[in-house]
């Protein structure tokens, strides 16, 4: 996926002026978590200090040896996906690795956190900014900033409790907004930005230590010391440049209120840093410290679902979520079409719709509904049902669940969609988040989840999971697909009780290569007349195991 900088923006990466620095000092008293990073020291004499950081071996799976990322003059997108987050209960396993910055106004933060991001060589890394969180400034408070007389290095400048908010849903995987702070009007833009799925968190900012809830959330704590003279000349370049103010309100608003706060409530903060890493970015000792500890925790937080979904569930009856569309002899007709592998592709399509078109019929009849009355134009008043909640979603399930997408919007008028993007890494057997555009404000909708077959049930799973992570209520997501395996309607129904599962068919057997027997073959292959190559496939569902 991409790396997502302090305005939530996927792919960019914010720049600031380097720092020079060749030494570290790692704090082995500060009891930050319960790994210590003691067991990195006697490597940090044996780090080479080289013009750039050697990328590590990533230890997060990817399925290809070239670097997992597209770069452009603008964003480094990742191509490696998001390995499971959650086990097979669906409660989330693993929380995102959070690391904290602090230092001096201007000390090179956002550089430093931008090196480890290059050095650690992983998808998924969010960088959020503490700049993000100031609070909004009443009519009088605008006016003093305006003179720049107010404190914005002072803790009552931040919103700290939505930052604790906001930073404890980020590491627990949840979606969040972050808000757009503009430095020239000193106001929150209307438009948040949002994050979601981080496998690391960098969290930088000049008070980022000063908070006791917000230093519980911290798995790593990095003090970026810099010389004050230094800092100086930079926020003179940054503020000029960026935020639109002169030499003498600068140097004011430096002496009067940043220098005496980094000395009060900044400059001590550097007690309880794990590592401190002296003019910053350019110190390779320090941030190869860094990743080597970084790396090693993401290797002790790896683990497996599918494995364990195959071996799970074995001999039981299928679960009272599960809706099957009745077996008529037309539906039974349809699927020896689909299912025979000499049909050819338009009549492969044609009956797959068909079908497609009957499930999602089927599936609205589990909608929860109100009585309303409406008036016929004879007069007569007619005692009929409407939707009893906001509105309707379709997600499809990439590639194959967006073969259904066409068959809903034929049933549900303006419906709003969105996509995931889920494949199989080869390497590990894992399914992967690669991708998602999910519409804003889901929270109330009922969600329609589409696949074309489900086998295993790991990409299912987290495809549910991350609707969870975005605040849709579990009784509220319709699992919909055309043909699922009973270990795959175990699966689901086993780590998420309350999705309603519904499908034309299930088979009873999964082989070693988690396909479904007898099953229908590769769906999207079928489907859009296209031959994967042997080494790849799409989601797990798509490909029918």
């Amino acid at each position: 996926m991409a790396t997502t900088s302090s305005d939530s923006k996927p792919g960019e990466q914010q720049t600031d002026e380097g720092m020079e620095g060749d030494r570290s000092m790692l704090r082995s008293d500060s009891g930050s978590g319960d790994d210590s990073l003691d067991s990195l020291t006697n490597g940090v004499t044996r780090c080479p200090l080289t013009p750039s950081l050697s990328p590590r071996k990533r230890t997060t799976s990817q399925s290809k040896t070239e670097p997992p990322l597209l770069r452009t003059n603008k964003r480094t997108i990742y191509t490696a996906g998001r390995p499971p987050w959650y086990n097979v209960t669906g409660t989330t396993f693993k929380e995102a690795f959070v690391i904290g910055l602090c230092g001096g106004s201007a000390s090179g933060k956002t550089t430093v956190a931008n090196k480890i991001i290059e050095a650690l060589d992983v998808p998924w890394v969010v960088l959020l900014s503490m700049d993000s969180f100031y609070k909004v400034l009443n009519k009088e408070e605008q006016e003093l900033a305006a003179k720049n007389e107010y404190n914005f290095d002072h803790p009552d400048a931040f919103d700290f409790e939505l930052l604790v908010t906001v930073l404890r849903k980020l590491k627990k995987g949840k979606s969040i907004k972050v808000p757009v702070y503009d430095f020239t009007s000193h106001c929150r833009r209307k438009e948040w930005k949002t994050v979601y799925g981080a496998n690391v968190v960098i969290f930088e900012g000049i008070l980022a230590f000063a908070n006791k809830e917000l230093l519980k959330l911290l798995d790593m704590k990095v003090f970026v010391d810099t010389d004050s003279d230094i800092r100086l000349i930079r926020r003179l370049k940054r503020d000029i440049s960026q935020r639109g103010r002169n030499i003498g309100g600068i140097i004011k608003q430096y002496n009067k209120f940043v220098k005496p706060a980094f000395e009060q409530y900044i400059e001590p903060t550097v007690q309880v840093a794990d590592i401190v890493v002296p003019r910053g970015g350019e110190n390779f000792v320090a941030l190869d410290l860094i990743v080597q500890h970084v790396h090693s925790q993401l290797e002790k937080r790896e683990i497996t679902v599918r494995s364990a979904l195959a071996s799970a569930h074995q001999g039981q009856p299928l679960p009272k979520t599960l809706s099957v569309l009745e077996s008529t002899p037309q539906v039974r007709g349809m699927h020896t079409i689909i299912r025979n592998k000499e049909t050819n592709r338009d009549e492969f399509i044609f009956y797959s719709k068909r079908l497609m078109r009957l499930l999602i019929e089927h599936a609205l009849s589990f909608l929860p509904l109100k009585p309303v009355s409406v008036e016929t134009p004879q007069g007569s008043i007619y005692e009929g049902k409407r939707l009893s909640g906001k509105r309707i979603t379709g997600v499809s399930i990439l590639r194959a669940g967006e073969t259904m997408e066409q068959a809903l919007m034929a049933v549900c008028k303006d419906i709003r969609l969105g996509k995931i993007l889920i494949q199989t890494n080869h390497d590990t057997g894992e399914p992967e988040l690669h991708y998602l555009r999910l519409p804003k404000d889901l929270s109330e909708d009922y969600v329609i989840l589409m696949d074309s077959t489900v086998s295993t049930g790991a990409a299912a799973l987290m495809a549910v999971r991350v609707l969870l992570d975005h605040d849709v209520a579990e009784d509220k997501i319709f699992l919909l697909s055309l043909l699922m395996a009973e270990m795959g309607v175990h699966s689901v129904a086993y780590a998420f009780p309350e999705v309603r599962i519904i499908t034309t068919a299930v088979d009873k057997e999964v082989n070693d290569q988690f396909h479904i027997i007898p099953g229908i073959g590769n769906f999207g292959d079928r489907y859009f007349g296209t031959d994967a190559p042997s080494d790849w496939c799409e989601s797990d569902e798509g490909m029918d195991f």
